[in-house]
């Protein structure tokens, strides 16, 4: 029906600059709506599959940028890990300096055992310092290798280290030290007493220290006087005396301290010799029969902690005990008075750290337990002298083991391994440093290569939207005219009616 219909070449020829106008504002109007002059290869093939190959290096420049990002953060908790670690190493560094300023077993021991929990610090944090499954502080099979180019020619590889054990000689090398295992031993309280009056005769006057001793009563120059223990039989060896006629009251008295665990105390004004002993003691006179004893002495065993120390003669008034370690260090000491007790005694014992002190009633055994090597000594030759044999060592306790600071000499070998291990950390340190600027570096060629890839592209098939909008304009002004022009070709025609009327 419509091509019976006949247009003026005026009017189809505007109608057909109409048309054109429309499809070019068309094309102009699709450039400013989607950014893109080149939207597919019909508009311009060179041009759109060279943007095409530019951004899928992009994309794919995008993706490894990802992954790099990802192994910063890998580097960036291995490096927060070493640092947490070296804090960790300088604290147990000075943990090491702190016990070598001091002598004590007992507080080195507690050094020891707080440079363990700092190693094992150690290991926890390396363990904790892992990312998304990766830890660069964990050793075998944690490299991390970082991509940087789409055909992975260029990259990074982070060898791990392995502090998670910090006794392996290829990490930190520092074993866990021996924290020492204390020990335990008794001694014996007990001790008695005698008093002998020393006379001439039975109402005769007292003998004085100066005094012969053949004039004491029972006695002559012929006698020889033997010094016994439990039995009259058993003679001490080497304590014999013979009463000689220059020998005098002193005499016997110095032979009585020079026994073991004996103690003789000499009233002058009475004349009256007061032995005490630790053991069962006797003097026998030669001139009487093998069951008689000039005098006696009976120890029992202490069963009180109220029981008076000075009763036996492993301690008298003014005696020094003194309890020290095995380095030497003194721990304490006390000085026994006529009025110390065996609850003194044991209450001194149990004042320190490290030392416990209990005193058994029914076998008058004082136990004593101690964390370290200990001694218990006493400036009294008689002290925890048996069975009339001196102990010139007093009380002693050796630990099972002592612990890994117990001597300077073990302090400086740990010393110089934590200064290698800083050595170590420091390096490594350092190492994660360079691994660290170098991804980010990457990183940030990276983001521009990107961007000028994407600037690239975009100048390929990017629409300029001040000249499509100023191509819009004129193609509007354009349609606009062309309109104009089509109403006055219309107008001609129409012209031609007016003859008909």
């Amino acid at each position: 029906m419509a091509g019976n219909i006949t247009l003026s070449a005026a009017v189809r020829q505007n109608l057909l600059t109409l048309q054109s106008t429309a499809h070019l504002m068309s094309g102009v109007q699709h450039k400013l709506a989607t950014g893109l002059k080149v939207n597919s290869a019909l508009d311009n093939p060179n041009s759109f599959f060279t943007a095409s190959g530019l951004n899928s290096r992009a994309n794919d420049l995008g993706t490894l940028l990802d992954d790099m990002g990802q192994s910063l953060q890998t580097l960036k908790a291995a490096d927060g890990g070493i640092k947490t670690i070296t804090d960790l190493v300088e604290t147990a560094k000075a943990k090491a300096n702190q016990a070598l300023q001091t002598q004590s077993q007992y507080e080195r021991k507690k050094y020891t055992a707080q440079y363990n929990d700092l190693l094992q610090q150690i290991e926890s944090t390396a363990k904790d310092s892992s990312y998304k499954g990766k830890n660069l502080l964990a050793g075998m099979g944690n490299d991390l290798t970082t991509i940087f180019n789409e055909d992975s020619t260029s990259k990074l590889k982070i060898n791990a280290v392995d502090y998670t054990n910090t006794a392996l000689s290829t990490g930190l090398n520092l074993s866990d030290l021996a924290e020492g295992q204390g020990a335990a031993t008794s001694f014996q309280l007990e001790g008695g007493q005698t008093v002998f009056t020393l006379k001439e005769s039975t109402n005769g006057p007292t003998l004085n220290s100066s005094s012969k001793l053949s004039t004491l009563q029972g006695l002559s120059t012929t006698n020889t006087l033997t010094f016994n223990g439990a039995s009259t039989t058993a003679v001490i060896s080497g304590s014999t005396l013979a009463v000689t006629a220059g020998a005098t009251v002193q005499n016997l008295i110095d032979k009585i301290n020079a026994t073991a665990g004996v103690r003789a105390q000499f009233d002058e004004a009475s004349g009256k010799l007061t032995i005490i002993s630790n053991n069962d003691f006797g003097i026998h006179n030669s001139a009487t029969s093998a069951t008689t004893q000039l005098t006696s002495v009976n120890a029992t065993a202490f069963t009180s902690l109220s029981d008076t120390l000075v009763n036996s003669a492993s301690y008298k008034t003014g005696d020094i005990l003194r309890l020290t370690d095995g380095n030497g260090y003194e721990l304490g000491s006390y000085e026994v008075s006529s009025t110390s007790t065996v609850q003194d005694l044991q209450t001194f014992l149990e004042d320190f750290n490290g030392v416990s002190a209990k005193f058994n009633t029914a076998t008058g055994k004082m136990s004593l337990i101690s964390e370290t090597d200990l001694s218990l000594t006493s400036n009294n030759a008689d002290f925890n002298a048996s069975n009339f044999v001196a102990d010139t060592n007093g009380v002693t306790i050796s630990a099972l083991s002592d612990s890994g600071f117990a001597t300077d000499t073990a302090i400086n070998k740990v010393i110089d391994r934590l200064n290698n291990a800083l050595t170590n950390l420091r390096s490594q340190a350092s190492e994660f440093g360079t691994n660290l600027s170098t991804v980010e570096i990457r990183q940030d060629y990276t983001k521009q290569m990107i961007n000028t890839l994407q600037e690239g592209a975009g100048k390929l098939t990017l629409a300029d939207t001040n000249e499509e909008g100023a191509n819009l304009l004129a193609l509007q002004t354009r349609q606009q005219l062309a309109s104009t022009s089509l109403s006055f070709a219309s107008q001609a025609d129409q012209t031609v009616l007016s003859l008909f009327r």
